[in-house]
């Protein structure tokens, strides 16, 4: 125990000198001296390997244990380890202690340290442990500090460069990547029969069972990142560095020497003389370098990292002025913007955040969850946007919701994948406990804490597990033993595609794309890739060849815009500058090089264009006719930028304002005037819808394309969902549950415009048989067009029989026209209204021959032949009244316009009734057939007085116009 005249008043000391001279030791076996303690670690791994020895001298009641991603806190705790950023503050513990303060200078966490140097004290001694670099920087920024120099227990030689076949036993291989790593590990798998595994991005379990492979001799050799530079205490005689440079997060930088002898300390513990040097392709080091690591011989630190920690968190912008805040001590330096501060100016400039970061409290608590790590190591834009669905989250219910937590845990929660997806989830896993340690951000911290910890463990487990399987396997690979010489692997690629190096598969080439063996680790895969690729190079460029003379018969595009070669997907449509020129992306690998890619993409894109062109000749032709002038152009325009077809009710300003000749040098181009849409029947077949769909959607940007309905549909359902236009696009109005085909609409139209709309009217058997609907169905439709449908029940009529059982002729009504099939054109159709001009072609059904059911028709009397003769029960049949319900045209109103068929213009003036001049045709020729019989006038002035619909809100106003 520490005595009374120790305790008088609080003392500072700096413990100083290099690795393997017992500093934190003596800090632990000061603080078990007091009645409390606090020592500050500069890794999670360092922190829990301390936690461990206290708890084994004191019991788990006396010890807590505090990280970013754990928390252990006995309700009686009288020693707190901690990593330095988790440190509690203000517990006024007897004893502080920091380790490794030269982090201090550290460009990323140094301004943590620098500020527990600066206010961190405990009630009755501090220590701060480290390099001696650090002595000149505490004397002059900490008044009244006692300096402590410890000599290294052990001597520690440069051994010079070996390699990696004769590195002796008890070896740590150091690197800073991780490919590089695996490589390496992989290497002296085949070479020394297995390796452990040490990196900082381990969890405390899995890296605790590595280490316990290597120091209970199961394996001889470690492979590690710096992580074991920061006191982690292993037996190993050796450190040889592969690499000598690091990438810090921002460049690619070497280490200096004091950051080597950090790494190269860990050789030799206690009294054993220990050794360091360097391997593979790492420079052997210099004579100045060796020198100082051997003598601990380093520049003294002169600056270190410092960030205000005074904060104002009045507004957001007032606390990053704080964050940002000068310092003028030149013994300090501040610290480059942190990820906690990149994380809160990028939430600056979000405008929901702002509006909530109103008060003092909400911005505090803005910071708060900036703080959190980015565990994942993503890009920052991805980590904010982490961050404000935290925040808003928090703001707005106070907590994180527990069905939201519950999903990204559960996400997370799974045990199979290869060794790099199990270092991910381990990494995501962190945010999330890390979250959980956060009594105000979660309700039940109990229980989150419990099923976090849970999830890490089963991860650590499988992880260890994967990298046991991995890399102490003593199995021997003939192929992995030959990848050192790539130049000697043999590779064939078959008439199917399939890669074969060295004998063995490894893959296949889709396309342009080789497809790796997902049998293979990750690391494997990677160097037979390279060797994969290399053999690959004249089949790619043979297939390119083939693939640019390939005719356009071969090629498709799918309705997500994919491109395929016969069953190969080779690229995607791409958003053009106009809907009818989209761009082309060609999946080909990068180490197919630039020919073969340009050679892919002009090929797609010649393809592309020319299937354009082709579908969608009718608008190409608008487009180019030059005698097309004034407002016919410009329609003209309008339905090449709708692809062939518009709703009139968005034109319908625009249709009353062409004149005759206007509409007339459209309709050459094939354009039709219908009554509810104004289409061109051309683009309405198969192949031109389905590559409308596909422009239009890739001109929204739509992330998932409508696809086509199957050919010859008449009608189809209506998807709850699903964007009306879509519909239109397909060629389909929706009305009521299902959605009729824009031509077939308008051959409905054409006979609903004959009938008593007003006094009611029923379906007749060719209203059914253009939709190829049930009379119930059909009633749906009427009313989605705006229609009232009133349904009822009669008595059926039954029709005169004979003695054969015959329905007499004369018995017949004249509902029982004979309905056109399915295949007739509108020309042919006996319903056909007789105004229809000549110059109008009937439309053309879209591709097949329309599929449609057996139409339920009302009942008549010459419906009823199949009653038996003599029952005495009468039969009854339901049937729908029709009237029309008043709804404005927008709304699918009722069929009405320039002419029976919707696209007939007014006639000029000195035309004869019906559109007649001279008694010829619009094409000049004779009027055939009933057309001649009962001709309708579509002159302006009306023989008959047109009754007031009662239905319309102004017959009031118009009864009053009528009296004047």
């Amino acid at each position: 125990m520490v005595s009374d005249s120790a305790r008088g008043g609080s003392r500072i000391t700096a413990v100083l000198g290099p690795t393997n001279t017992g500093k934190t030791h003596y800090a632990l076996d000061r603080m078990l001296g007091y009645r409390t303690g606090v020592i500050g670690l500069p890794l999670r791994l360092l922190a829990r390997e301390v936690y461990d020895k206290l708890v084994a001298l004191r019991g788990p009641n006396a010890v807590a244990l505090v990280t970013g991603e754990e928390r252990i806190v006995p309700e009686r705790a009288q020693y707190w380890v901690a990593t330095v950023e988790a440190m509690p503050l203000g517990l006024g513990a007897d004893f502080v202690a920091i380790d490794e303060i030269q982090l201090c200078a550290d460009p990323e966490r140094g301004h943590v340290f620098t500020d527990r140097l600066l206010h961190m004290r405990g009630t009755q001694e501090t220590l701060f442990m480290g390099s001696d670099t650090m002595r000149g920087a505490i004397a002059a920024l900490v008044p009244d500090v006692q300096f402590l120099y410890r000599e290294r227990f052990s001597e520690l030689i440069h051994a010079g460069s070996k390699k990696l076949s004769r590195m002796p036993e008890r070896s740590a291989i150091v690197g800073f990547s991780v490919d590089n790593l695996y490589a390496i590990a992989e290497l002296m798998r085949r070479q020394k029969g297995g390796v452990a595994v040490v990196m900082g991005a381990l969890s405390p379990r899995t890296r605790n069972a590595q280490v316990e492979m290597y120091q209970n001799g199961e394996v001889d050799y470690l492979i590690a990142t710096d992580a074991i530079g920061m006191g982690l205490n292993l037996d190993i005689d050796h450190v040889a560095f592969s690499a000598l440079s690091k990438f810090d997060g921002h460049r690619m930088r070497e280490l200096a020497p004091n950051e080597l002898a950090q790494i190269a300390g860990r050789a030799g513990r206690y009294m054993k003389h220990g050794s360091f040097g360097v391997t593979g392709e790492a420079a052997p080091l210099s004579d100045a370098v060796a020198d100082a690591i051997t003598s601990h011989s380093f520049t003294p630190i002169r600056k270190l990292c410092w960030r205000n920690a005074n904060l104002s968190c009045g507004s957001v912008p007032a606390l990053i002025r704080s964050l940002e805040l000068p310092t003028t001590n030149e013994r300090l330096m501040r610290a480059r913007d942190a990820d906690d501060l990149v994380a809160l100016k990028l939430l600056a400039e979000d405008a929901e955040v702002i509006a909530r970061a109103t008060d003092g409290r909400s911005v505090g608590l803005l910071w708060d969850v900036c703080r959190l790590p980015d565990f994942r190591g993503i890009s920052h834009a991805e980590h904010a946007g982490l961050i404000t669905s935290l925040f808003n989250d928090i703001h707005q219910h106070g907590r994180v919701r527990a069905d939201w937590f519950a999903r990204q845990v559960k996400r997370i929660d799974r045990t199979d994948g290869d060794i790099d997806t199990l270092s991910k989830r381990l990494a995501y896993i962190r945010t999330w406990t890390y979250v959980a340690q956060r009594r105000d951000w979660l309700d039940d911290v109990a229980h989150w804490r419990g099923e976090t910890r849970a999830v890490e463990d089963r991860l650590s487990d499988a992880l260890h597990s994967a990298l046991t399987k991995r890399f102490v396997d003593r199995r021997t690979s003939v192929l992995l033993r030959r990848l050192k010489q790539k130049e000697s692997l043999v590779a064939d690629v078959n008439d199917k595609g399939e890669v074969t190096v060295e004998g063995q598969h490894v893959g296949r080439l889709e396309g342009f794309r080789f497809s790796q063996d997902t049998a293979q680790s990750p690391e494997e895969a990677k160097t037979l890739r390279t060797a994969s690729l290399k053999a690959l190079a004249p089949e790619f460029h043979l297939r390119a060849d083939r693939f640019y003379n390939a005719p356009d018969t071969e090629l498709d595009f799918t309705e997500q815009g994919g491109l395929m070669w016969g069953e190969l997907a080779v690229g995607k449509l791409v958003k053009g500058d106009e809907v009818r020129k989209p761009r082309v992306q060609a999946f080909v690998d990068e180490e197919a090089g630039t020919d073969v890619a340009e050679k892919v993409t002009r090929r797609l894109q010649h393809f592309i264009d020319r299937k354009v062109q082709a579908l969608f000749e009718p608008l190409t032709t608008i487009e180019k006719d030059e005698s097309l002038t004034g407002l016919a152009r410009g329609f003209g325009f309008r339905m090449i930028e709708a692809l062939g077809i518009i709703p009139r009710d968005q034109v319908a300003q625009e249709v009353k304002d062409l004149d005759q000749d206007a509409r007339a040098a459209l309709r050459k181009h094939g354009v039709r005037f219908g009554q509810f849409t104004i289409f061109m029947p051309l683009l309405l077949k198969p192949a031109p819808t389905r590559l409308r769909l596909v422009l239009d959607s890739l001109f929204k940007d739509l992330s998932e394309f409508p696809e086509s309905p199957p050919p010859g549909l008449v009608t189809i359902p209506v998807v709850e969902g699903v964007d009306r236009s879509a519909y239109m696009l397909a060629g389909y109005r929706p009305s009521g549950a299902r959605a009729i085909r824009i031509d077939m609409l308008e051959r409905l139209a054409d006979q609903l415009r004959s009938e008593d709309s007003r006094g009611g009217f029923e379906a007749k058997a060719d209203m059914l048989s253009i939709t190829g609907m049930t009379l119930d169905q059909f009633a749906d439709l009427m009313q989605g067009l705006g229609y009232k449908a009133d349904k009822s029940e009669r008595v059926k009529v039954k029709a005169p029989v004979d003695a054969a059982g015959d329905v007499k002729a004369d018995g017949e009504t004249p509902d029982e026209v004979p309905a056109p099939t399915p295949a007739e054109t509108p020309d042919q159709s006996p319903t056909e209204t007789p105004t229809q001009p000549p110059a109008e072609v009937p439309v053309e059904q879209p591709g097949e021959t329309p599929t449609v059911p057996p139409a339920e028709v009302p009942d008549n009397p010459a419906n009823n032949t199949a009653a038996a003769v003599g029952e005495d029960a009468p039969e009854t049949e339901v049937f729908y009244t029709f009237t029309w319900g008043g709804f404005g045209r927008a709304r699918g109103g009722k069929p009405r316009g320039d002419h029976a068929q919707g696209d007939r213009p007014r006639s000029k003036q000195g035309a004869k009734p019906g559109g007649k001049q001279g008694g010829k045709s619009a094409r000049g020729g004779p009027r055939k057939g009933p057309r001649d019989q009962k001709p309708k006038s579509y002159q302006s002035s009306p023989k008959k007085e047109k009754a007031i619909d009662p239905d319309n809100p102004f017959a009031a106003l118009l009864a009053l116009k009528e009296k004047d």
